[in-house]
Formats: C-alpha cells, structure tokens, sequence
C-alpha cells in the first residue's frame, strides 16, 4: 500500500514539475510595486523580489535535480545525473520524505519572518483636528496652511483600505524604512529631529518691522500601534520647538497629538474612542489680536470623540459625541501691559450622524449631519456681545477607491450658525471637504486637500469667518535613498458684516537623503504670504533649514 500511494504521489509532482514553467525575475525588480498591509494602514512597498528557495521535501524541477550531488526525487528516492530514477527492485520511497510532502499537500507553507520584526513607518500624519469641530483653532489665527496641515476627510471609519491611504505617509523603500521598537504588544517608532537655517521673518509681521534670524528647530515624534488580534489602540504624538537667537520674541513650540482606540464588539459593531490635542502660537499680525506684541500668544484645543459604528450588510450607520475645548493665553504688548483673552475660551459639544452605503467595492456614498453648541466661558466678550451659538452642518459626498492608484473622499454641504445676541445675524455657507491621493507612478505621489468652513471671531459686531483653504503636495523619489517634495498652500478669509479680507500663499520645499534606516538629512524651504486688508497683518517669509533625523 506506501508503495502504491508513493508511485501515485511521485507521479502526479512529476506532472505538476513539467506543466509549471519557470517564472522570470521582472527586468526592473526595485521598480515592481507590492501590495503591503493594506487593511493595516501600512504603505504599499517598492522593494526587490526575493528569489525563492526551494522548501524540504518539496518537488524540484530537473535543472535542479541534475545539479545535485546526491539527487532524490520528490519521494526520496535517488535518481541518477539526468534526473531519472535509479532501476532496480531495491529502490523504496523515503518515509520521512514522504510524510513531508503530504503535509506540504494538506496544508500551505507557513510564512517566514515573525510579525514582530515587521518593518514600520511614521505612515500616520498627525491629523489636526477637523476645522468643523474645533472653530477656534484657524488658519487666519495661526498662519498659511502648509499641504500636511489640513484635515483629512476620510478618517470616518478607522482600519479600511480608503483610510490607511489616506493617511500614508511619503513612501519610503523597504532597505530604508525605520524599524520599530517592540514593547509588549505594540511597535513603537520614536524619532527626533535637530535643524538649522535661516528665518527672513520670523514674528510674521510687516515687511518694515520685520528682523531676520537664526533658526533653531527642535522636533519629536512618538508613533505607536498594538499588535491584537481584534481591537487596536495607535496614536501619533508630535512636538516641536523653534528658537530664534536674534529674535527671542519669535521664538514659540507648537505640537499635535491623535489616540484612538477601537474595540471590536462583535462582526458588525464597531466602538471607537479619540482623544486629540493641538497646541499653536497666535500670529502677530492677526485682525483678531490687533496689537502689537512682545511674544506670541499660545493657542491649545484638546477634545475627544466616543462613538458607536454598526454595518448591516453594505448599509453602516454610525453615532459620534464630540467634546472640545479651545483656551486662549493672554497676550504680553510691548508696552508691558497684558492683554486678557480670557473672553475667547470656549467649549463646544457636537453630535455626529453618518450613513454610508457600499455601492460597489470602488464607491461609497454617504450622509453626514453635525450639530453643535459652543458655549463661551464668559457670558459676553469685551466687546458686550454674546457669542454662544448653535450650528448645523449636513452634508454628502462618497468615499472612492476607483483603482489601486487613485482614492479619497469627496464632500459638499452647508453649515448655519444662529448666534445668542441679537446683534449678530446668523450665517450661512456652503461647506467643502476633499481628501484625494494619486500615484501616479511607483516613484510619484500626489496628494490634495480642501475645506471650507465657518469659524469663529473676535472682532466687533462680526459673527464670524467663511475661511477657503487648499493644499497639493507632490513626492517624487529620485533614488532609492533620495526623495524631493513639492507642495502649494492656499488660503482665502472673509470676515462677516466688516471689510477685512485676508489671502495667503505657500510653497514647500523638501529633499530627504536617507542614509540609513535610522539617520536622514533634510533640507528644507517654506515660503509664505499673506495679503490683508487690515492695517498691519500682512506680511512674507522665507525659511530655510536643514537638519538630521535619527530613528533609533
């Protein structure tokens, strides 16, 4: 019976040896995109294939048989130096080849390599916080939107293809990308960066008042994501410093921060946790500071989101509570006196409804309404007004994969504000929310946002602000260890009910050699400009840094 069982199982690996042909290397290995964790959130991967090598036991082809010293056919049994089978009636299969090769039928070769030793990237930006839900935080306020700025409208539903695209990071190849660190459970990737240059303006300000100097900046990253089964918890810390010795009044931090926690309850029904934090400095040209300053006022907005996603079959409903609060610091004139903005802190509580339906693999459309309240912690400004409000913001839009190289999601509504105060009249604007990335080629990345959205004010007898903002970035690699960036930033402002109207510009310029996995120059250009028709806010800037970065 093993001998029957070994003559039918030699012959059919024979058959199967001769019908495969050898498959040849592609003639440009380095070039060949793979697919790499793509319900994880992990970038696709340009790397070289690896030759395979053959498993134990497994059928060889006779190329390889002939050149072996010893060659045996799938079964064990030894063959001679054309690959044929040794006559005589003394030839008997090898028990444990055989054993071998039933297992090999039974089941498919386990993958090589442990998760742990998994390659990561910092493939998640950190996100500011949506302009919809925390108002406060604007770009008029802070400056011109650089392309990594804006929030990204597909962080609807954490772990899909769409979302993990969204929020890739710049490719990075595989003999470069930085290793994670293993601490239980989680891979964590911390990281650091120290960078000099030159700043033409720092404080911002008008191009008469404007002094150069030194630039000295200080970044720090800390990634991290569990490794469960079901459920995960990642975030992305980030946090800065940028001194300027020759103009201490610049010098000012500026930080961001993203936890979310998601819990699989069962096959269907999703909980999801957030909590985030940004942390800014208030330009000095500002309409809304109108003063001049001796330092930079901070600006920090912190807030969580807890929700609940259900999916019945291609129909997901989803229910989000939203917190966040928004605290201003008193600004230092350059009189010595303070100026309290005490007036401006403000909480607002939100709730969010989102109903999508899968149409296809490719296209999602879906539904989304926000209602909030924003509650201020005095009861009238400095002004005499009351700037409490309520507002609504339905809009509807798709979520798109049209192929493996284009996806996003696209959004347009309105949103209404109706104010406490008589004295300021309810607002209404149209509502714009884009996020869409496009490779155009394994070596060529573009990616472009867009929102719109009505923000808050503190200027008299104003209601608020109808801010327009855009940004593309462009990533090509130069070479396997070299890549430049490109980018563009636009931002336009109006002012409700006073004639103030702000436009802003930005360029970016990046190169990035990678020395190694875990040592990486960058140098770097930004260029800014904003023109307003407020007295004193506008203004220009030139930046230029470069600097290394250790991933230890």
């Amino acid at each position: 019976m093993l001998g029957l069982a070994a003559a039918l199982l030699g012959h059919e690996a024979a058959a199967q040896t001769r019908a495969t042909p050898p498959t040849a290397a592609p003639a440009d290995a380095d070039a060949a995109p793979t697919a790499s964790g793509a319900d994880d959130g992990l970038p696709t991967l340009r790397r070289a294939r690896p030759s395979a090598a053959p498993i134990a036991g497994a059928p060889t082809t006779g190329e390889e048989t002939g050149r072996s010293r010893n060659p045996t056919d799938a079964l064990g049994i030894r063959t001679g130096s054309g690959g044929n089978r040794t006559s005589g009636a003394t030839a008997r299969p090898d028990p444990r080849a055989l054993t071998n090769l039933l297992r090999q039928r039974a089941a498919p070769p386990r993958r090589t390599g442990s998760a742990t030793a998994r390659i990561v990237r910092p493939q998640i930006q950190v996100p500011p916080p949506d302009l919809r839900l925390t108002p406060v935080v604007q770009n008029p306020v802070v400056g011109v939107p650089l392309p990594t700025t804006l929030p990204l409208a597909g962080l609807q539903t954490p772990g899909s293809l769409l979302n993990a695209t969204l929020r890739r990071a710049p490719l990075v190849d595989e003999a470069y990308a930085p290793l994670g660190l293993r601490l239980g459970t989680f891979t964590i990737l911390p990281s650091i960066q120290q960078s000099i240059g030159y700043d033409t303006n720092p404080e911002q300000v008008t191009r008469q008042r404007a002094r150069g100097s030194v630039a000295l900046r200080t970044e720090a990253e800390l990634n991290f994501r569990s490794d469960w089964s079901a459920s995960e918890l990642a975030g992305e810390l980030r946090g800065g410093y940028l001194d300027f010795p020759d103009n201490q009044a610049a010098s000012r931090p500026n930080g961001a921060g993203n936890v979310r926690l998601r819990l699989d309850a069962n096959r269907d029904t999703r909980v999801d946790v957030e909590g985030r934090f940004l942390l800014e400095t208030q330009r000095a040209g500002s309409p809304d500071l109108n003063a001049t300053v001796s330092s930079r006022p901070l600006i920090a907005s912190y807030g969580t989101t807890v929700g609940v996603t259900e999916n019945f079959n291609r129909l997901q409903l989803s229910l989000r509570g939203l917190v966040d609060r928004s605290e201003f610091e008193d600004a230092r004139l350059s009189n010595g006196t303070v100026l309290s903005q005490a007036d401006r802190n403000l909480n607002q509580f939100g709730l969010r409804v989102r109903a999508a339906y899968e149409i296809s693999p490719v296209i999602s459309p879906f539904i989304d309404i926000l209602a909030d309240t924003r509650v201020y912690d005095r009861r009238v400004d400095s002004n005499g007004i009351r700037r409490d409000s309520d507002g609504v913001t339905p809009t509807f839009g798709a979520t798109f994969a049209l192929t493996r190289f284009v996806a996003g999601e696209i959004s347009a509504g309105f949103q209404r504000r109706d104010y406490v105060d008589p004295a300021l009249r309810g607002l209404t604007a149209p509502v714009v929310n884009a996020a869409l990335i496009w490779t155009a080629s394994p070596l060529t990345t573009v990616r472009v946002n867009a929102a719109t959205s009505l923000i808050e004010t503190s200027i008299a007898n104003s209601s608020g602000v109808f801010t327009q903002a855009a940004t593309v970035e462009v990533q090509h690699d130069l070479l396997r260890n070299l890549s430049i960036t490109l980018g563009a930033g636009y931002l336009a402002s109006d002012y409700d009910r006073v004639n103030i109207t702000e436009q802003g510009f930005s360029a970016t310029a990046r190169l990035d050699y990678r020395f190694n996995r875990w040592l990486t120059m960058r140098g770097s250009y930004i260029y800014q400009q904003i023109d307003s028709s407020s007295a004193g806010a506008s203004f220009s800037a030139n930046t230029w840094l470069l600097g290394l970065r250790v991933n230890p």
